[in-house]
């Protein structure tokens, strides 16, 4: 082996590592990034009588009972699409930002042993934990498309702006997931707390009604809800014309996302260091 080979494969530790060190050692660590995605979705799935078909049942419930209690009882406007096309669409990001949610969250406890042996960026667990969580969403948005069909709504060009949409989901699911994953190594009572955050973000967000019930002076309000924009352009993207997008509230979910994502960066980057002997 040359004295360059050996050179490229020793990795130095140091105190207050600069950020670009730092994301130079995430991206040498990317095999065990993967290592740890896979794992969590062959985890995810061991030892389940049905499988993957819990990806199809908890949706599908959850959306009969929406349409239910919102559409039939309740009987609020759908913005002239069907109520379980109206639930569906808003179920699919908000079902991801559930499940990367609470998954990232307990991730580094649940890997305790792996913190404490060896050195890698912490931050991998995590997110590798989020990336997992997209098994879900595309089994759920087969499962949409097969609905859609069903009701004879088909898309328009809108549809491929999705992945900008996903992308969104992304901000406020990893920022969050980064907040809480890092104060549930030190505050062990956090793992009560993401429940009940879920729970209660579920009833404030346009998952179970539409956006277009919330009164005019209070849209800007309710958009400080980071899902709101993503839920809204979500149906905007799927569900053709039928569904208004205020693209000033979507601006300003969006500059939220961002906000948490950034904080939820540093905070994870503080206490990172102090992980493996607080663990």
């Amino acid at each position: 082996m040359s004295k360059e080979e050996a050179a490229q494969q020793e990795l130095f530790i140091e105190p207050n590592r600069p950020a670009l060190h730092y994301w130079h050692d995430v991206w040498r660590y990317r095999e065990l990034f993967w290592f740890l995605v896979w794992r969590d979705i062959l985890v995810r799935y061991k030892q389940t009588v049905i499988g993957v078909a819990w990806s199809v049942i908890r949706p599908f419930v959850t959306m009969l009972a929406f349409t239910v209690v919102f559409g039939l009882l309740a009987k609020l406007p759908s913005d002239g699409v069907p109520y379980p096309l109206l639930v569906f669409a808003a179920m699919l990001p908000w079902n991801f930002f559930a499940n990367a949610l609470s998954e990232s969250s307990g991730s580094l406890i649940g890997n305790a042993n792996l913190l404490t042996k060896v050195y890698f960026p912490r931050i991998i667990i995590p997110i590798s934990s989020i990336i997992a969580s997209l098994i879900d969403f595309f089994i759920s948005l087969v499962l949409m498309a097969g609905i859609m069909l069903w009701y004879g709504y088909l898309p328009d060009w809108r549809v491929a702006t999705l992945p900008v949409f996903l992308l969104l989901a992304f901000l406020p699911a990893t920022g969050a997931g980064l907040w809480f994953s890092a104060l549930n190594v030190n505050y062990r009572d956090f793992r009560y707390v993401v429940p009940f955050v879920l729970q209660f973000g579920l009833y404030i967000s346009p998952v179970g009604f539409a956006s277009s019930i919330v009164p005019e002076k209070w849209r800007l309000l309710y958009a400080l809800n980071p899902m709101t924009g993503v839920i809204d352009g979500f149906r905007w993207a799927l569900l053709k014309g039928s569904v208004e997008l205020s693209w000033l509230g979507l601006l300003l979910s969006t500059s939220l996302s961002l906000s948490l994502l950034v904080t939820g960066l540093w905070f994870f980057r503080k206490t990172e260091r102090t992980m493996a002997d607080v663990i």
